[in-house]
Protein backbone atom coordinates (compact mmCIF):
# COMPACT_ATOMS: atom_id res chain seq x y z
CA UNK A 1 0.00 0.00 0.00
CA UNK A 2 1.08 3.35 -1.13
CA UNK A 3 1.25 6.16 1.84
CA UNK A 4 -0.94 8.81 1.42
CA UNK A 5 0.84 12.16 0.60
CA UNK A 6 0.18 14.35 3.96
CA UNK A 7 -1.75 17.64 3.14
CA UNK A 8 -0.32 21.04 4.30
CA UNK A 9 -2.49 23.49 6.48
CA UNK A 10 -1.37 26.79 4.92
CA UNK A 11 -0.95 29.57 7.56
CA UNK A 12 -0.92 27.52 10.50
CA UNK A 13 2.29 28.29 11.43
CA UNK A 14 2.16 31.99 10.82
CA UNK A 15 3.89 34.51 13.22
CA UNK A 16 5.31 31.26 14.99
CA UNK A 17 8.96 31.43 15.30
CA UNK A 18 10.37 27.23 15.20
CA UNK A 19 13.95 25.84 15.88
CA UNK A 20 14.39 22.34 13.88
CA UNK A 21 17.25 20.19 15.52
CA UNK A 22 18.91 17.99 12.89
CA UNK A 23 16.87 19.74 10.17
CA UNK A 24 19.68 18.48 7.72
CA UNK A 25 18.10 15.30 6.68
CA UNK A 26 15.19 12.87 7.03
CA UNK A 27 12.87 13.90 8.96
CA UNK A 28 14.24 17.31 10.81
CA UNK A 29 14.62 18.13 6.57
CA UNK A 30 10.93 17.32 6.04
CA UNK A 31 9.51 19.10 9.26
CA UNK A 32 11.32 22.10 8.15
CA UNK A 33 10.11 21.98 4.62
CA UNK A 34 6.39 21.51 5.84
CA UNK A 35 6.59 24.65 8.58
CA UNK A 36 8.12 26.76 5.96
CA UNK A 37 5.00 25.75 3.76
CA UNK A 38 2.54 26.42 7.19
CA UNK A 39 4.52 30.09 7.83
CA UNK A 40 6.94 29.21 10.12
CA UNK A 41 10.00 31.83 10.64
CA UNK A 42 12.62 29.26 11.23
CA UNK A 43 15.95 28.53 12.78
CA UNK A 44 17.71 25.10 11.61
CA UNK A 45 20.65 23.85 13.16
CA UNK A 46 22.96 20.78 12.16
CA UNK A 47 26.52 19.06 12.56
CA UNK A 48 26.33 19.50 8.98
CA UNK A 49 26.55 22.28 6.77
CA UNK A 50 24.00 20.41 4.26
CA UNK A 51 21.57 21.81 6.89
CA UNK A 52 22.18 25.36 4.12
CA UNK A 53 20.51 23.17 1.66
CA UNK A 54 17.04 22.68 3.74
CA UNK A 55 17.25 26.52 4.29
CA UNK A 56 17.66 27.42 0.85
CA UNK A 57 14.86 25.00 -0.17
CA UNK A 58 12.51 26.73 3.11
CA UNK A 59 13.21 30.23 1.70
CA UNK A 60 12.48 28.99 -1.82
CA UNK A 61 9.01 28.27 -0.40
CA UNK A 62 8.48 32.34 0.70
CA UNK A 63 10.00 31.76 4.40
CA UNK A 64 12.42 33.55 6.65
CA UNK A 65 15.07 30.50 7.54
CA UNK A 66 18.05 30.74 9.42
CA UNK A 67 21.08 28.74 10.24
CA UNK A 68 23.17 28.02 13.13
CA UNK A 69 25.48 25.29 13.33
CA UNK A 70 26.34 23.66 15.88
CA UNK A 71 26.90 20.52 18.22
CA UNK A 72 23.73 19.35 19.97
CA UNK A 73 25.19 17.08 22.54
CA UNK A 74 26.79 19.79 24.40
CA UNK A 75 24.46 22.29 26.38
CA UNK A 76 26.24 25.08 24.79
CA UNK A 77 25.54 24.46 21.70
CA UNK A 78 22.06 24.19 22.34
CA UNK A 79 21.64 27.48 24.37
CA UNK A 80 23.84 29.26 21.07
CA UNK A 81 20.94 27.68 18.76
CA UNK A 82 17.78 29.38 21.70
CA UNK A 83 19.70 32.08 22.05
CA UNK A 84 20.36 32.46 18.15
CA UNK A 85 16.90 32.38 17.25
CA UNK A 86 15.96 34.64 19.45
CA UNK A 87 17.75 37.33 18.69
CA UNK A 88 17.31 36.94 14.72
CA UNK A 89 13.61 36.47 15.48
CA UNK A 90 12.55 38.28 18.60
CA UNK A 91 11.22 35.06 20.15
CA UNK A 92 10.81 31.31 20.09
CA UNK A 93 7.52 29.47 19.81
CA UNK A 94 8.44 26.12 18.57
CA UNK A 95 11.29 23.41 19.56
CA UNK A 96 11.35 20.24 17.09
CA UNK A 97 14.11 18.17 18.81
CA UNK A 98 14.50 15.80 16.33
CA UNK A 99 18.33 15.14 16.84
CA UNK A 100 19.18 11.05 17.36
CA UNK A 101 19.02 7.71 16.27
CA UNK A 102 21.33 4.78 16.35
CA UNK A 103 24.68 4.18 15.54
CA UNK A 104 25.41 0.56 15.78
CA UNK A 105 22.61 -2.45 15.81
CA UNK A 106 23.88 -5.45 17.62
CA UNK A 107 22.94 -7.29 20.29
CA UNK A 108 23.98 -5.42 23.90
CA UNK A 109 26.57 -7.92 24.49
CA UNK A 110 28.55 -6.84 21.27
CA UNK A 111 28.38 -3.05 22.20
CA UNK A 112 31.93 -1.71 23.90
CA UNK A 113 31.12 0.77 27.13
CA UNK A 114 32.56 3.97 24.99
CA UNK A 115 29.78 2.59 21.98
CA UNK A 116 27.11 2.41 25.14
CA UNK A 117 28.00 5.89 26.17
CA UNK A 118 27.88 7.20 22.57
CA UNK A 119 24.42 6.42 21.69
CA UNK A 120 23.23 7.90 24.81
CA UNK A 121 24.85 11.17 24.08
CA UNK A 122 23.58 11.28 20.61
CA UNK A 123 19.82 10.02 21.38
CA UNK A 124 19.50 11.93 24.95
CA UNK A 125 21.46 14.88 25.22
CA UNK A 126 20.58 16.80 22.42
CA UNK A 127 16.81 16.96 23.77
CA UNK A 128 17.56 17.35 27.52
CA UNK A 129 20.12 20.38 26.58
CA UNK A 130 17.91 21.87 23.86
CA UNK A 131 14.65 21.82 26.21
CA UNK A 132 17.06 23.39 28.84
CA UNK A 133 18.21 26.21 26.77
CA UNK A 134 14.91 26.61 24.74
CA UNK A 135 12.70 27.09 28.14
CA UNK A 136 14.06 30.61 29.41
CA UNK A 137 13.11 31.95 26.09
CA UNK A 138 9.52 30.15 26.38
CA UNK A 139 8.84 31.43 29.66
CA UNK A 140 10.09 34.69 29.17
CA UNK A 141 7.29 34.75 26.08
CA UNK A 142 4.85 32.86 28.26
CA UNK A 143 3.90 30.15 26.32
CA UNK A 144 5.58 27.66 23.72
CA UNK A 145 5.10 24.13 22.09
CA UNK A 146 7.78 21.51 22.71
CA UNK A 147 7.70 18.16 20.45
CA UNK A 148 10.32 15.71 21.07
CA UNK A 149 11.14 12.94 18.67
CA UNK A 150 11.19 10.17 20.21
CA UNK A 151 11.37 6.22 19.21
CA UNK A 152 8.86 2.84 19.36
CA UNK A 153 12.69 1.22 19.40
CA UNK A 154 12.13 1.60 23.13
CA UNK A 155 10.63 -1.89 23.01
CA UNK A 156 13.41 -4.07 20.24
CA UNK A 157 15.57 -6.04 19.29
CA UNK A 158 19.52 -4.89 19.32
CA UNK A 159 19.58 -0.99 19.72
CA UNK A 160 19.36 -1.72 23.66
CA UNK A 161 21.26 2.00 24.31
CA UNK A 162 19.71 3.96 21.88
CA UNK A 163 16.14 2.31 23.52
CA UNK A 164 17.44 3.08 26.84
CA UNK A 165 18.27 6.84 25.67
CA UNK A 166 14.88 7.07 23.80
CA UNK A 167 13.31 5.97 27.25
CA UNK A 168 14.51 8.70 28.75
CA UNK A 169 13.08 11.12 26.01
CA UNK A 170 10.03 9.77 27.24
CA UNK A 171 10.37 10.45 30.76
CA UNK A 172 11.58 13.87 29.89
CA UNK A 173 8.36 14.68 28.08
CA UNK A 174 6.00 14.13 30.65
CA UNK A 175 8.01 15.41 33.22
CA UNK A 176 8.38 18.70 31.46
CA UNK A 177 4.98 18.49 31.04
CA UNK A 178 3.98 18.57 34.30
CA UNK A 179 6.36 20.93 35.28
CA UNK A 180 5.17 24.22 32.43
CA UNK A 181 2.32 23.37 32.18
CA UNK A 182 0.89 26.30 34.68
CA UNK A 183 3.56 28.58 32.07
CA UNK A 184 1.36 27.71 28.88
CA UNK A 185 4.66 25.64 27.83
CA UNK A 186 3.01 22.35 26.00
CA UNK A 187 5.80 19.67 26.11
CA UNK A 188 4.81 16.26 23.81
CA UNK A 189 6.79 13.47 21.90
CA UNK A 190 6.30 11.39 19.43
CA UNK A 191 7.52 7.87 18.58
CA UNK A 192 8.37 7.14 14.95
CA UNK A 193 8.28 3.47 13.96
CA UNK A 194 10.87 2.48 10.57
CA UNK A 195 10.81 5.41 8.63
CA UNK A 196 11.47 5.38 5.10
CA UNK A 197 14.28 8.30 4.15
CA UNK A 198 16.94 8.89 1.64
CA UNK A 199 20.76 7.02 1.41
CA UNK A 200 22.10 9.32 4.92
CA UNK A 201 24.84 11.57 3.36
CA UNK A 202 26.64 12.05 6.67
CA UNK A 203 25.87 8.38 8.12
CA UNK A 204 25.81 8.43 11.50
CA UNK A 205 28.39 5.54 11.47
CA UNK A 206 30.90 6.05 8.63
CA UNK A 207 32.54 2.81 8.95
CA UNK A 208 30.95 -0.04 6.66
CA UNK A 209 28.87 -2.61 8.29
CA UNK A 210 30.50 -6.63 7.90
CA UNK A 211 28.51 -9.46 7.27
CA UNK A 212 27.49 -10.00 10.85
CA UNK A 213 26.27 -6.48 11.33
CA UNK A 214 24.94 -6.21 8.06
CA UNK A 215 22.55 -9.77 9.53
CA UNK A 216 21.86 -7.95 12.69
CA UNK A 217 19.98 -4.85 10.80
CA UNK A 218 18.44 -7.34 8.58
CA UNK A 219 16.84 -8.46 11.81
CA UNK A 220 15.64 -5.05 13.05
CA UNK A 221 14.03 -4.60 9.64
CA UNK A 222 12.35 -7.76 10.29
CA UNK A 223 11.02 -7.29 13.49
CA UNK A 224 9.94 -3.68 12.79
CA UNK A 225 7.69 -4.37 9.99
CA UNK A 226 6.40 -7.34 12.26
CA UNK A 227 5.40 -5.06 14.91
CA UNK A 228 3.25 -2.51 12.43
CA UNK A 229 -0.27 -3.90 12.30
CA UNK A 230 0.65 -2.48 8.67
CA UNK A 231 3.21 -4.12 8.05
CA UNK A 232 5.70 -1.35 6.59
CA UNK A 233 7.69 1.32 7.29
CA UNK A 234 6.43 4.76 7.19
CA UNK A 235 7.14 7.87 5.46
CA UNK A 236 9.17 11.19 6.67
CA UNK A 237 5.86 12.82 5.18
CA UNK A 238 3.97 10.78 7.79
CA UNK A 239 6.60 11.82 10.91
CA UNK A 240 6.27 15.01 10.01
CA UNK A 241 2.34 15.51 10.15
CA UNK A 242 2.41 13.92 13.46
CA UNK A 243 5.02 16.59 14.84
CA UNK A 244 3.38 19.80 13.22
CA UNK A 245 -0.10 18.85 14.44
CA UNK A 246 1.31 18.12 18.30
CA UNK A 247 3.20 21.60 17.75
CA UNK A 248 0.17 23.54 16.39
CA UNK A 249 -2.60 25.54 18.65
CA UNK A 250 -4.83 22.11 17.28
CA UNK A 251 -3.27 20.64 19.91
CA UNK A 252 -3.50 23.20 22.57
CA UNK A 253 -5.02 21.01 25.33
CA UNK A 254 -2.34 18.06 24.41
CA UNK A 255 0.48 17.90 26.77
CA UNK A 256 2.39 14.88 28.34
CA UNK A 257 1.97 12.53 25.23
CA UNK A 258 3.97 10.04 23.42
CA UNK A 259 2.43 9.68 20.86
CA UNK A 260 3.57 6.70 18.37
CA UNK A 261 3.46 7.34 14.90
CA UNK A 262 4.67 3.66 13.77
CA UNK A 263 1.32 1.70 12.07
CA UNK A 264 -0.31 0.69 14.83
CA UNK A 265 3.54 -0.39 16.73
CA UNK A 266 2.80 0.99 20.51
CA UNK A 267 6.43 0.58 21.35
Amino acid sequence: MTAPHSAVAPGRFSAKVAVVTGAAQGIGREVALRLAREGAALLLTDRSEIVEETAAACRDLGAKAAVQLADAETFEGCEGVMNAAAERFGRLDVLVNNVGGSIWFKPFAHYAPHEVEAEIRRSLFPTLWCCRAALPHMLAGGAGSIVNVSSVATRGVNRVPYAAAKGGVNALTACLAWEYAAHGIRVNAVAPGGTEAPPRRVPRNPNPPSDQERAWIAEVVAQTKASSLMGRYGTAAEQAAAILFLASDEASYVTGVTLPVAGGDLG
